[in-house]
């Protein structure tokens, strides 16, 4: 037979005995973690549907939330970082087509190529 594990055996009379945090703790925690209240107006539906999915993965729906803009946030400032360098490059290439070409040449190349279009 298998032997519970302490964290495996309910403590029914755990809630009697249980306290609120003082509210000082509570700051520290939050502190702690660097959270900020912060005030949102979503669509009933959204909120609905959040609740059903932090459900369905065991977890309350602000923290879902909070893991679903963190996701978001790195995902969209790697883009951001990736576009960035992307664009840098281009300049870089161009800065090294102008340092090899003659001031005017670069003009010349592009008027002629209007004149063709």
């Amino acid at each position: 037979m298998k032997t519970k594990q302490p964290w495996e055996n309910f403590d029914d009379d755990l809630e009697s005995r249980a306290s609120p945090a003082p509210d000082s703790a509570k700051a520290e925690l939050e502190d702690a973690l660097e959270l900020q209240m912060v005030s949102i107006r979503l669509q009933k539906s959204l909120i609905a549907n959040l609740k059903q999915i932090a459900e369905y993965h065991g977890v309350g729906y602000q923290p879902l939330i909070r893991d679903l803009l963190t996701r978001f946030t790195k995902s969209e400032l790697g883009s951001i970082v990736a576009d960035i360098e992307s664009t840098r490059e281009k300049y870089v290439a161009l800065e090294r087509i102008a340092e090899e070409s003659p001031p005017y040449e670069l003009v010349d190349r592009f008027l002629e190529k209007s004149k063709q279009e």
